[in-house]
């Protein structure tokens, strides 16, 4: 379903050609020696499958938010379920492209789903939009600190595209049993504000519809935005609830009166527009977004028409597997998810154990880099020119992650890997073009950073549910750690540790991504990232000329100083 979705959006966005029908064939499609029948692939098959069953189960797990009693409460209240709004509110049959759907899994011992947040890139009206949604059948709606983190990774996003941001609120503010780490520091709940107060003023609208409380620090939501609904006799706008009022300061005043929708939309102005319910205040928002012109509207327009690959994506999961330790060659993934699957490879030859070359995905050309193995000097360098010629030539930029790091020993050290490894890392760093990340299975140590990990600020990282992400590999540690310790107790129980922190679920639950995706939707999400990439939103943000938050740019500030 999500394929037929995305395909029919990219297909409206002339991403597609209805009437492309035949393949073309020439030197860059990329041959497939794939045996379907073999005894490993099936394994492999089987094992993947099996992982991403258990992935669906936990993502509808956790979109059903807090459970059928909370949504009954909220139903009863004559309210529409938080996914009933966002429903309402997307273009329909348009993609929602959701981010961190599992994020604060197992996290704080008590159950959590999406960490009570839903964000993620959406149609409204015609225009692609940032959608953030408080679930409030998850504890009321409150913001834990990876809701918080969640929020701020939301809006970076918005920021980086200039996509307008719809905030649908119903949040009972801060948990404050976690209010250390939620409310002061520079990356806490305050920044939320400060980011729409930032993005108002680069252009970027900020758009908030209130369907139910909006309590403490959360009434700045809907107070920092640019245009207000709230829904009457539900909606909920106050710095201090009638409790904390007559702590306070001794007055009895009842919800409505304090902060309702009549009185902000007729008195003090905090609301623009009063709703009659759900549907009626996401109606207005709609008709809002429809009113937004050039400031909510950026091209994004796919160069050339789209084809299918030559072979099919369901094959990946047996060419991959779960197990991190089998190789692979990540040209059958390429394959799989570009173009026609041609792949105009570059230095093939040198520096084999990565691969670079150029391709395009659902009609966006991309300069592609896939490990094929460590991380050698020669292959380094490799990286470290293709690198180069993208940025020169602006063309974003798509890692495929499978990397153990660099290669380490007396003769690697002496042949300079250390700087060649740091020319590579400088270059990724960089880049002024768009960076897009799919990890499809370990990354680790230094070459998480070489393949454009977290710190090194790509657009958007993905994992495969079969992905790991760690200083090293847990039978690594487990030596290094026998090296320096006596206890093997310890050995055994951090080999364990390392290897539970390194999976995908771990990561996915603290944000260290924006979502675990299946192979098999890699070609389409990529397509997405891509088309918003496009956009080249100049007049937003602070790039590098200090004219747009994109620093694709074009006259980027350069790469400093590389050691030769």
């Amino acid at each position: 379903m999500m394929r037929s979705l995305l395909r029919s959006s990219l297909l409206r966005r002339g991403v597609f050609s209805k009437g492309h029908s035949t393949r073309t064939y020439h030197a860059s499609v990329l041959p497939s020696l794939i045996s379907t029948s073999s005894p490993d692939f099936q394994a492999k098959a089987e094992s993947m499958d099996a992982l991403i069953s258990d992935f669906e189960t936990r993502t509808a797990e956790a979109r059903l938010g807090g459970g059928p009693k909370a949504a009954e409460r909220m139903r009863n209240k004559g309210k529409k379920l938080p996914r009933e709004r966002l429903s309402l509110l997307l273009d329909p049959h348009t993609p929602f492209l959701e981010l961190s759907s599992l994020a604060a899994h197992n996290v704080y011992g008590e159950h959590v789903p999406g960490a009570g947040l839903i964000t993620g890139i959406g149609r409204v009206s015609g225009q692609e939009c940032m959608v953030i949604v408080n679930d409030a059948t998850v504890k009321g709606g409150i913001y834990y600190p990876l809701t918080v983190k969640k929020q701020l990774r939301a809006q970076e996003i918005a920021r980086e595209h200039g996509l307008p941001c719809i905030y649908l609120v119903e949040s009972g503010g801060a948990a404050l049993p976690h209010q250390a780490n939620v409310f002061p520091d520079k990356e806490h709940f305050g920044r939320i504000f400060y980011n729409m107060a930032q993005m108002s003023a680069l252009g970027i609208p900020q758009i908030s519809s209130v369907h139910g409380i909006s309590v403490a620090g959360g009434a700045y939501v809907p107070a920092m935005a640019d245009e207000n609904v709230i829904v009457r006799n539900q909606g909920r706008i106050f710095l201090a609830g009638p409790p904390l009022v007559k702590a306070a300061t001794g007055e009895e005043v009842d919800d409505e009166t304090l902060g309702g929708g009549r009185m902000h939309s007729s008195e003090s102005g905090v609301t623009d527009h009063l709703a009659r319910d759900d549907e009626h205040a996401i109606a207005i928002v709609r008709g809002i977004v429809g009113d937004l012109g050039l400031a909510g509207y950026r091209s994004s327009v796919a160069q050339v028409p789209a084809e299918e690959p030559l072979y099919s994506a369901k094959e990946l999961h047996g060419i991959v597997g779960t197990d991190v330790r089998q190789a692979f060659d990540m040209r059958d993934v390429i394959s799989r998810i570009v173009d026609g699957s041609r792949f105009r490879e570059f230095k093939k030859e040198y520096g084999p154990t990565i691969v670079t070359g150029f391709a395009h995905i659902h009609g966006y050309k991309v300069g592609i880099l896939a490990n094929n193995g460590i991380l050698f000097s020669p292959s380094a360098l490799k990286a470290t020119h293709f690198i180069q010629l993208c940025s020169q030539r602006q063309i974003p930029l798509l890692f495929l992650v499978n990397v153990t790091g660099y290669m380490v020993g007396s003769k690697s050290e002496r042949g300079g890997i250390a700087k060649d490894g740091a020319k590579m890392v400088r270059a990724v760093a960089c880049a002024d073009v768009p960076k897009l990340t799919v990890i499809v299975g370990g990354s680790f140590g230094a070459g998480n950073y070489g393949m454009a990990g977290r710190a090194y600020s790509p657009r958007f990282l993905w994992m495969w549910p079969n992905a790991k992400v760690s200083v090293m590999g847990s039978g690594q540690l487990s030596q290094v750690m026998q090296s320096v310790s006596k206890d093997p107790s310890r050995h055994a129980s951090l080999k364990a540790e390392i290897e539970e922190q390194a999976s995908a679920m771990y990561s996915t639950a603290r944000l260290w991504d924006d979502g675990i995706i299946k192979p098999t939707d890699t070609r389409d999400v990529v397509g997405l990232g891509l088309a918003l990439v496009a956009r080249r939103a100049q007049s937003y943000g602070t790039g590098r000329t200090g004219r747009g938050v994109s620093t694709w740019d074009g006259d980027g500030k350069g790469y400093g100083v590389f050691r030769m």
